[in-house]
């Protein structure tokens, strides 16, 4: 047991000497100090793995330094290859557009409380029945019951809005055909 906890003090000492000046040196190497900070980070999460055999080969923060950087550049190469990628071939076209009406939906239950916005993705969205979204949000089914009939009328009429608004209705524009 001593010798686990003389390997954790040393460690801890040596992380508290050497971690803001290797995070300053990683800085300086990328130019993006949360980059830096997570690189330094998982290096010393790899050192503390290897903390016995670091130690005996005596000073470790050369190694841990190698690490950090080879971290952060290995991350600044993917990164940069991602963005070569994107300015080569553009955005992903896969990624399929929202509807007008699944926008609305999503703008229609923003309106709702957060009681009647669950109770709603649970009834209609998940097909629950009353009583087992009764039991998953700790209410009476009573409650549900009269959580889900205003959200329903608070959706009508934003959803009515929504559309007459997409049809050019509430501008006096006219429908739009």
């Amino acid at each position: 047991m001593a010798t686990i906890t003389t390997a954790s003090e040393d460690f801890d000492a040596f992380y508290t000497a050497t971690a803001k000046r290797l995070v300053a040196t990683v800085y300086a190497t990328t130019g993006d100090l949360a980059e830096a900070e997570d690189a330094v980070q998982e290096a010393f999460v790899r050192a503390w793995q290897r903390w016995p055999k670091l130690t005996r080969e005596g000073d470790p923060l050369p190694w841990v330094r190698r690490v950090a950087l080879r971290l952060a550049i290995s991350t600044w190469r993917r990164t940069k290859g991602r963005m070569r990628a994107h300015f080569r071939h553009g955005p992903q076209r896969d990624v399929p557009e929202l509807s007008a009406d699944r926008v609305a939906l999503m703008t229609a239950l923003r309106q709702l409380t957060p009681d009647q916005r669950q109770v709603v993705v649970l009834h209609h969205l998940l097909d629950l029945p009353v009583e087992q979204v009764a039991r998953e949000t700790g209410a009476s089914n009573g409650a549900v019951r009269t959580r889900l009939s205003r959200a329903r009328k608070v959706l009508g009429e934003r959803l009515t809005e929504n559309d007459k608004a997409f049809r050019g209705e509430l501008s006096g524009k006219g429908a739009i055909r």
